[in-house]
């Protein structure tokens, strides 16, 4: 029965880092850019779009397909970097124990 409460006490400790982990990747900003720094998306640790930040010679009539590539591009860059901070984050949190494929906690 001791074990069972010893599980019990890890469980709620674990459960109280996840907490400030979810505080902590809310302050966490990742910057992710396109076009060579021309477009920079700015996102959470959580991956929410917090700005965009567009080079003044992007806005051209006619290259409109091209800064909407160069935004997707770049929100692109800035979700993977978020994803391997989250994972980082996690792998301290859990003392690198493997979770399984697919398992989300946030």
């Amino acid at each position: 029965m001791a074990d069972f409460m010893g599980m019990m006490k890890q469980a709620a400790q674990l459960q109280s880092k996840m907490q400030e982990l979810q505080a902590e990747l809310d302050q966490i900003t990742i910057e992710g850019t396109a076009g060579g720094g021309m477009v920079t998306v700015t996102l959470t640790g959580k991956g929410d779009l917090k700005g965009v930040k567009l080079d003044d010679s992007l806005i051209k009539p006619g290259e409109k397909e091209i800064l909407e590539d160069l935004l997707v591009a770049a929100h692109a860059d800035a979700k993977r970097k978020s994803e391997a901070v989250l994972q980082d984050k996690m792998k301290a949190l859990t003392g690198g124990l493997p979770l399984p494929p697919g398992m989300k906690l946030f």
